[in-house]
């Protein structure tokens, strides 16, 4: 097994390539190294229509549209979804990157102007070797690299001392947390720091308190006016919740736990989760199987879909981990679909250990773009003259 081992190890450092150590800078000055910049028609310019399903299955629409004077900034990094066939990503964008974005990150252009750097992320066929133990750190790399270069082209030339949101998911997350942790957390850049939201990984803070184990300055969110502060949780089903493999929301030092912030109640307790789902059930990595969102059928023509009153979520812990706990409320008269998809599932085998990581963005997007609505009014109204310049 050992010898299987490292020959797992020689083969994966051989194969990373151009992608890999000793590649080159990424030219961030160049529009093409971004899946998102403020004005453009990129990846971020695309059709958010949704399709409100009430309870009683009857329909109406929800219109969006991006600010474009929009007061704060937001910072994305997406999860893994690469379809590349190397360890490390290519810096051309494909579907799976457009389709991230659509799922993860235009929706925020309503409340702050977007940044998203394509970077040479750990694919999907390079996750493996990480999932088996035998790969590095998702934060540790040309990964890492690119994104700490983009974030330094962005704070040089376009921040301006405007107020800005990171923005991650999964190894999205990983990376911010690092760079966090190395580049903002106690120097003066972390006055800019409107928020961090960091899902689909596991944040440590000492028992009881908000700061202290990943983060030495940066605390933990409590309510939708506080700036400077971090959301952070990994979902499950309040039916399905953490196994002993869980992925997320373990945390191994006895003196330290996960930290868990629900969006849809800071302040601690239950609440409703406003969620965008896809209407063609389309997730971070996928398609599931088409459903009919209501009986009797009617045709969705938009690409999203709420579903107010379905969803709830509170905190939780089991001996496993600390998690956000999601429950499905369908309708007793079955008028509108009665669950929703988002499970990952191998060979018809939910896998329990990764919750509800494919939808996490999804289940709570517009609580987050509520959150971050009412962050940036209380960050420009308290921040210098220079946090509303334009660029």
């Amino acid at each position: 097994m050992r010898r299987r081992a490292c020959l797992i190890g020689t083969l994966w450092l051989a194969a990373l390539g151009a992608g890999g150590a000793g590649a080159q800078p990424n030219r961030y000055a160049d529009a093409q190294s971004w899946l998102c910049l403020p004005g453009q028609h990129d990846a971020c310019d695309v059709d958010l229509t949704t399709t409100v399903i009430a309870p009683d299955g009857q329909l109406s629409r929800e219109t969006w549209a991006a600010d474009p004077n929009a007061p704060i900034d937001c910072f994305y990094v997406y999860p893994t979804v690469s379809t590349d066939p190397t360890p490390n990503s290519d810096m051309i964008a494909d579907e799976a990157e457009q389709n991230v974005i659509r799922q993860q990150f235009a929706r925020f252009a309503s409340k702050c102007r977007p940044y998203a750097p394509l970077y040479r992320q750990v694919t999907l066929v390079g996750l493996r070797p990480f999932l088996a133990g035998t790969g590095g750190a998702l934060d540790r790399g040309i990964q890492y690299d690119d994104v700490r270069d983009a974030w330094n082209f962005y704070l040089e030339h376009d921040n301006r001392g405007r107020g800005v949101v990171l923005v991650g998911h999964s190894q999205g997350s990983f990376i911010l947390l690092r760079l966090i942790r190395e580049e903002i957390d106690g120097k003066p850049v972390q006055a800019r720091l409107v928020s961090a939201i960091l899902l689909g990984t596991t944040l440590a803070v000492p028992r009881g308190k908000d700061v202290g184990g990943t983060f030495q300055h940066v605390p933990l969110c409590h309510s939708k006016s506080q700036t400077g502060c971090v959301i952070t949780y990994a979902s499950f089903r309040s039916t399905v919740p953490p196994p002993a493999n869980t992925l997320f929301g373990k945390v191994t030092d006895p003196n330290l736990t996960a930290a868990c912030t629900n969006p849809a109640a800071l302040g601690g307790g239950s609440g409703e989760l406003h969620a965008y789902l896809s209407a063609q059930g389309r997730t971070i990595v996928g398609a599931a199987p088409p459903q009919s969102w209501v009986t009797p059928e009617k045709q969705i023509d938009t690409p999203w879909v709420s579903v107010p009153g379905m969803l709830t979520a509170e905190c939780a812990s089991n001996e496993n981990a600390t998690y956000l706990a999601v429950t499905v409320r369908p309708d007793p008269a079955g008028r509108r679909v009665g669950d929703i998809q988002g499970d990952l599932a191998i060979g018809g085998q939910v896998q329990a250990n990764w919750g509800l990581h494919l939808i996490d963005v999804n289940l709570s997007m517009g609580n987050l773009i509520d959150i971050v609505g009412q962050q940036a009014e209380v960050w420009t109204t308290n921040s210098a003259p220079s946090a509303g310049a334009k660029r």
